[in-house]
């Protein structure tokens, strides 16, 4: 009788620490594989200063925002669009507004669109990498500065950026 307890505590240990690796698991298969709209994260310098200019080819990128539900902000690109040379870098900002009277601290989670751009379009300096706090109706611009690689498939016209703030807990 004590093995079988013993055999059934400790396999219910195991699941539990499988079931608590998985979504670092899941997130860093996404990273790699590109599934779900993941990039590949921030990238360094080194990896795109051999980037070769495409100046024949234009890609449309779009900014999409949200804010989840209980996250008191505004959050919304300055720009909704912007045609783009692969090989090139280029800079936007992103506007959020704590509209709430506390400090708040929020986060951003990313995705690219169609998901086989993903791999291709990379961040060299994101708000989305660190945790974000808002003083009460603090507002604030972030930078958002990428490349989009000319390794991208020639039928991809149209990317799209998406960010969703999530609150944090304090």
């Amino acid at each position: 009788m004590n093995k079988t307890v013993l055999k059934t505590a400790l396999f219910a240990v195991l699941m539990f620490g499988f079931a608590f690796a998985l979504i670092p698991l899941y997130n860093t298969f996404c990273e790699i594989t590109g599934l779900n709209g993941k990039t590949s994260g921030q990238v360094e310098a080194d990896v795109v200063k051999n980037q070769i200019v495409d100046e024949n080819r234009k890609v449309t990128v779009q900014f999409d925002s949200s804010v989840n539900s209980e996250l008191n902000w505004e959050f919304r690109p300055t720009e909704f669009e912007m045609e783009v040379i692969p090989g090139k870098f280029y800079h936007t900002e992103f506007y959020a507004k704590n509209l709430s009277n506390k400090d708040i601290t929020g986060q951003a989670t990313y995705s690219v669109t169609p998901a086989k751009a993903s791999l291709y379009f990379n961040k060299t300096e994101c708000f989305c990498f660190t945790k974000q706090t808002l003083k009460a109706h603090e507002e604030v611009k972030m930078p958002v500065t990428f490349i989009v690689d000319t390794k991208l498939a020639e039928d991809v016209k149209i990317m799209t950026l998406s960010y969703t703030f999530f609150k944090l807990e304090s």
